[in-house]
């Protein structure tokens, strides 16, 4: 019998990693990431697992080729730069929905025959900037709304073709990105009050084994010690 197969991009570290060590029990996984070193290390610690070192923000058609069915695309990689509009240029926009929008929207349709072929699913991970928009967040915040926007298109579309579609909306997540947010925002770093990696996890999980009869659209996962700014 075939095991499942999942890919998940942004897999080297903090939720990505995470959810390639909460799958790896059912599913073959293919870990997609820049830092090969981190990707060797941690396909070394889940049997079945093999790296998948692709460019995002330059895919093509053969970094898929052979894969003909897929149970699983985890969209976890993604990147943030805060600021003010009125400091921010137009490369920084162009860069984060280059590889927040652009990049997931690419992915996905290359690999939707291989979808389609397993009835498979797609997670996008988001975050509460795609539920609301603060100030200093604009590029990162549009990016995620617009990844909101998508999920729901191709829910929609897809739906007949029995592929579903599920959006995760993680609060702070003690993780080095999360560490690169707080010195951006010149805040101190507070860990005890993030959500560990592996909660969000718990939340793919918890859409990728629903019952046959459910279909998770959404799961908004807030830190228990309540917002931080």
């Amino acid at each position: 019998m075939r095991r499942s197969m999942a890919l998940i991009t942004g897999a080297s570290r903090g939720v990505g990693a995470a959810v390639a060590r909460a799958l790896a029990p059912t599913h073959d996984l293919l870990l997609g990431g820049r830092d090969r070193a981190a990707l060797d290390r941690l396909c070394a610690e889940l049997p079945g697992a093999r790296p998948w070192t692709v460019e995002l923000a330059e895919l093509t058609p053969a970094d898929v080729a052979g894969i003909d069915e897929l149970d699983l695309l985890v969209h976890s990689a993604g990147i943030a730069r805060l600021g003010r509009l009125a400091d921010m240029p137009a490369e920084v926009w162009r860069r984060t929905l280059e590889i927040n929008v652009v990049a997931v929207a690419e992915l996905t349709r290359l690999l939707l025959p291989a979808l389609r072929a397993a009835h498979g699913h797609v997670v996008l991970v988001n975050s509460g900037s795609g539920q609301r928009a603060n100030a200093n967040w604009g590029s990162y915040a549009a990016s995620k709304f617009a990844l909101r926007a998508f999920a729901d298109v191709l829910r929609d579309e897809e739906h007949p073709n029995g592929v579903r579609v599920t959006t995760i909306y993680p609060g702070r997540v003690d993780t080095d990105m999360q560490r690169d947010v707080r010195a951006q925002e010149g805040g101190p770093y507070q860990p005890d009050r993030y959500l560990h990696p592996e909660s969000v996890a718990r939340a793919v999980l918890a859409a990728v084994t629903a019952t046959p009869d459910a279909h998770v659209t959404e799961i908004t996962v807030r830190p228990a010690a309540g917002p931080t700014r």
